[in-house]
């Protein structure tokens, strides 16, 4: 079992949308809880994949390698290092808590919703985990599929809009990536990537023109997925449009394949075209940061606000990839964990009181802080948690993030620092015109407050940020390792 740990993680899921295939549509019940208990099992087998994970081991772990199509170079090679596994550790995190807060807001074609979801967590996790390169696409594409079905069916009015929106997108990118890494093949004879990052850098290196194009293929796919300014245009409709399960997978893992891809793959294979593009990317996750910010402070629909926030916050990730420091980088990956949770948390937020007011317009609350007390708290934490307090998580990967950029350029940090005042005034101004201030409408008299299974999936996120705020070690250990071999072995 623990030679095959990583197939057992990613498969789960989709075995178990298989065996959901066979259950009759009319066991809502019967399809929710088993939905539930793969998930659950796919977390115990994350937890114990993590036990066994080395933090102070360099290269990849608990690998897996095995000939697929050997007439083509194609191999089923899976491993983690420092930068997956905490990203590997969120999805598996994420999904319980989606397929809970599912109980109730989804009344139709549940079967079908809940088969999508896991079809969604097997392409998510194999990407976090592929060496292949042919295997990380095939992941990369087969999560797009299962993710549009749900914003185009379970979503809102505007639904057909925002999928179609999406997927175009996201496959015009995805076709660019894919006719680059043919070219790697044709050019290094293999698929697999450490042996074609070893072959680059000896044998067959390849010259800076062709280095150039590749890095614009790869770095376009994944900048689009992030999304990184000003390709992000498709996630506001995605957010606003996708039901709540479908808002947290997307904003809380799907988001971050962007920013790990680019760790990943489009730096380390392409590391001169990287170095020449380094102003151009920071410069764009900067304008990124600002303009998320500042459309955020100006958005009355709470989704579309939390959405914009999102394209912020993923402006200094994208920052700390391409400032090539220890700390930035670090911070990076960690954030990307962070933003998972808080921003996770915020969307499952909205979701329990869209089911209670049927409304997310921000001229429709106010007040409610006094009726639902509990809610309140539980928002306001993962607001707290959003902004970047000291003693929560968003604090740790922020203040990594700002310290290596400060030292690598104090331009870029101090713009950078910017967008995290501009954050904390529109989540504070969201809390204010939310939660507290005169009820105007006699419905926010009558909210009730969370019950138990809304409890339930809420309070790991909050111990979560706790953990993760007062005592970050741990995840920094697995992390920092890695980064630091990383940028030795790209000369950075």
């Amino acid at each position: 079992m623990a030679s095959h740990i990583l197939s057992l993680i990613v498969l789960t899921p989709a075995i178990g949308a298989l065996l959901l295939a066979f259950v009759d549509r009319k066991n809502v019940s019967v399809i929710r809880q088993g939905a539930l208990m793969i998930s659950c099992v796919t977390l115990a087998l994350g937890i114990l994949m993590a036990g066994s994970f080395e933090g102070s081991t360099l290269g990849y772990q608990m690998v897996e390698t095995h000939s697929w199509i050997p007439g083509l170079g194609i191999g089923y090679h899976l491993g983690i290092d420092g930068i997956s596994i905490l990203l590997v550790l969120l999805t598996c995190f994420t999904m319980p808590m989606v397929f809970l807060s599912t109980w109730k807001a989804v009344g139709t074609r549940v079967k079908e919703f809940n088969i999508c979801l896991l079809l969604m967590q097997t392409g998510m996790l194999g990407a976090f985990v592929a060496l292949d390169i042919i295997l990380f696409y095939l992941y990369y594409e087969a999560m797009l599929i299962p993710m549009y079905l749900i914003i185009g069916i379970w979503g809102g009015k505007r639904r057909i809009y925002a999928a179609l929106k999406f997927f175009i997108y996201t496959m015009v990118g995805s076709l660019l990536m894919f006719l680059a890494i043919l070219y790697l093949w044709q050019h290094t004879g293999t698929f697999d990537l450490p042996l074609m990052l070893e072959r680059l850098r000896t044998s067959t290196p390849l010259d800076p023109q062709a280095q150039f194009w590749l890095f614009g293929a790869f770095t376009l796919s994944f900048a689009i997925k992030v999304p990184l300014f000003p390709l992000h245009t498709w996630l506001p409709d995605a957010h606003v449009e996708a039901p709540t399960a479908g808002s947290v997978v997307l904003a809380g893992v799907l988001l971050k394949i962007g920013t790990y891809g680019l760790i990943r793959f489009a730096v380390p294979l392409f590391p001169l075209a990287a170095l020449e593009f380094q102003p151009l990317l920071c410069w764009l996750s900067l304008i990124g940061i600002i303009f998320g910010a500042l459309m955020a402070l100006v958005q009355d629909d709470i989704k579309k606000l939390i959405a914009y926030s999102s394209v912020s916050h993923l402006g200094f990730v994208v920052l700390a990839i391409f400032v090539f420091d220890a700390s930035a980088i670090t911070g990076g990956v960690l954030q990307m964990v962070n933003h998972g949770l808080s921003t996770g948390m915020l969307f499952l937020l909205i979701g329990v009181i869209y089911e209670r007011r049927h409304t997310r317009e921000l001229s429709d609350y106010g007040g409610i802080a006094r009726v639902v007390p509990v809610y309140a708290t539980f928002f306001i934490i993962a607001t707290l948690s959003s902004i970047g307090l000291p003693g929560l998580n968003g604090f740790v990967g922020e203040f990594l993030i700002l310290a290596g950029t400060f030292k690598v350029d104090p331009l870029y940090g101090t713009v950078a620092a910017t967008g995290v005042i501009l954050g904390a005034l529109y989540m504070l101004k969201l809390v204010r015109l939310f939660l507290f201030g005169p009820i105007i409408h006699d419905e926010n008299r009558v909210i009730p407050d969370l019950d138990a299974r809304e409890w339930t999936y809420l309070l790991p996120f909050v111990l979560l940020m706790i953990w993760i705020g007062l005592y970050p070690k741990p995840f920094i250990e697995m992390v920092q390792p890695s980064i630091e071999h990383y940028l030795q072995l790209f000369a950075y």
